[in-house]
């Protein structure tokens, strides 16, 4: 038997966790990344932070549960989707990642939809032509950074680069591929029509193939780097809410998973093809195999608590909490629009940004603090009363991230969308899930439904609605809908 290793790659940290032979988590770690903003509307890293933070979070597993990395039989990584590293033929990033929260290809994800059509478009991918995918972001180096895009040979996003610097291999899963306006849902590959609109090819983008698959082992370098043996195989690996989604448990239809990160993906997983025609959630491939995600990509939430919590108030986001839990129900008429990065609920719009609305002199930092909580928790019943008009997602919410933390956020998630709203507890659950698809292909379980059913906890309890809050706040929904539509006017 052998140990396996889920690591997930986010925005503001990389997360690792080992399981043992009997599936059991051992030790956890982490490391913090950064991000840098050359421009308005842009977000960069450095690629090689992803490589250096992998190690030192491996490293630290590893030291945690005395294991040697040699037992690490399986490796799989959930990363964050929707970036791109321009790639050498040698191997190396050309320049920093185009990460998934960068705007800057908006004028490229309008004109591929003008071009194939925006209907044809989201009949292909059942994506909305949006510059946060990979394919606008990859015509957008074409266009303006003309010489790196010459010189790369391939253009992968985060997962895809660290697969390839682990093994050597190109490859993608169908989760990231359908992120990039550029594969066919239909078929499962990509799509020979959007690559000749947009000027690509498949040989820059990659090979698919199942999350599940082993793609190779750990080439000398990266043994060396990690602590890990050249025998350690390396899976495809996939995004990280469709790893989060496994980890929550929700791997049958009916149960939403709201990640609360730095962004807030709120999924459902389907077995049949749903697409939204009011392109408010859009339709990803699962690491499921032959499953769907449905999903909306994720409004900034916990972007936008350590905005306010950093930028404005100058407090820890342990004491932004604690004020929030200090203010009543409603803030006292203030309204939050969690829009600081563009607009993706209750309708999607790059040009969007936050507003505070019926501020008054007797309101205080809890009231903001509060404000920014509802918000973003109104964001959620945009996308979680879509799911119910699609006959998605009739169970109840499963909140893994940071803000699963907070008791008084996860309240107002239940008084706001009238749902069951439980804790996940199981520590890190997108590089659980990671691990778990790890697990299954090191022969620690039967299945993935199996690796759930022996690894993932819940808590007991859900919050529920209060009656009361409830209806306060189903008033307040209705004033935050309306100010949206004003702010959108104004602004667009």
């Amino acid at each position: 038997m052998t140990f396996v290793l889920g690591v997930d790659v986010g925005s503001q940290s990389i997360k690792g966790v080992l399981l043992d032979p009997e599936g059991v988590q051992r030790a956890m770690a982490s490391h913090p990344l950064t991000m840098t903003h050359p421009h308005g509307g842009w977000a960069e890293q450095d690629p090689r932070h992803w490589e250096e933070g992998i190690a030192l979070v491996i490293a630290k597993a590893l030291a945690a549960a005395g294991v040697a990395g040699s037992e690490v039989g399986v490796l799989s990584l959930a990363c964050q989707v929707d970036g791109v590293v321009p790639l050498s033929p040698s191997g190396e990033a050309l320049g920093p990642a185009i990460i998934w929260l960068d705007r800057r290809a908006d004028v490229e994800a309008k004109a591929l939809a003008h071009d194939v059509g925006p209907d044809r478009l989201f009949k292909i991918t059942g994506l909305i032509p949006d510059a946060s995918h990979s394919g606008p972001k990859i015509m957008w180096l074409r266009e303006h950074a003309p010489s790196i895009f010459a010189n790369a040979s391939a253009f992968p996003p985060a997962a895809s680069y660290l697969l390839h610097r682990l093994t050597g291999r190109l490859a993608i899963d169908h989760a990231n591929a359908s992120s990039s306006l550029l594969y066919d849902l239909g078929s499962r590959r990509w799509s020979d029509e959007l690559l000749d609109a947009s000027g690509l090819s498949a040989t820059q983008l990659g090979e698919i193939l199942n999350a599940s698959e082993i793609a190779g082992t750990l080439n000398s370098r990266s043994a060396e780097m990690t602590g890990l043996s050249t025998t350690c195989a390396v899976l495809v690996g996939t995004g990280d809410e469709h790893a989060a989604s496994i980890g929550a448990g929700a791997i049958t239809v009916g149960i939403i998973t709201d990640v609360t990160g730095t962004a807030e993906p709120v999924t459902v997983a389907s077995d049949t093809l749903v697409l939204d025609d009011e392109g408010l959630v859009e339709t990803h491939a699962h690491a499921l195999d032959d499953h769907y995600l449905v999903e909306n990509p994720g409004f900034v939430s916990g972007g936008s608590t350590r905005w306010l919590a950093e930028n404005v108030l100058k407090v820890s986001q342990v004491t932004f909490f604690e004020l929030a839990a200090q203010a009543p129900a409603g803030s006292d008429g203030a309204i939050f629009l969690p829009a600081l990065s563009g607009a993706m609920t209750p309708r999607w719009n790059a040009t969007m940004r936050g507003v505070f609305a019926g501020l008054a002199m007797p309101h205080t930092s809890a009231t903001l603090a509060r404000a920014v909580l509802e918000g973003c928790a109104f964001a959620l019943r945009d996308v979680t009363d879509r799911f119910a008009a699609l006959q998605l997602g009739h169970d109840e919410i499963r909140v893994v991230g940071g803000g699963a933390a907070s008791e008084t956020w996860m309240q107002i998630k239940a008084d706001v969308t009238g749902r069951p709203v439980r804790r996940v507890l199981v520590p890190e659950a997108t590089a659980h899930g990671a691990a778990l698809l790890a697990g299954v292909a090191a022969g620690l379980f039967v299945d993935l439904t199996d690796a759930v059913r022996r690894t993932v906890k819940v808590a007991d309890e859900p919050y529920v609605a209060d009656p009361v809050r409830a209806s306060l706040y189903a008033e307040t929904y209705h004033r935050y809908r309306a100010l949206y539509d004003g702010v959108e006017r104004a602004l667009t």
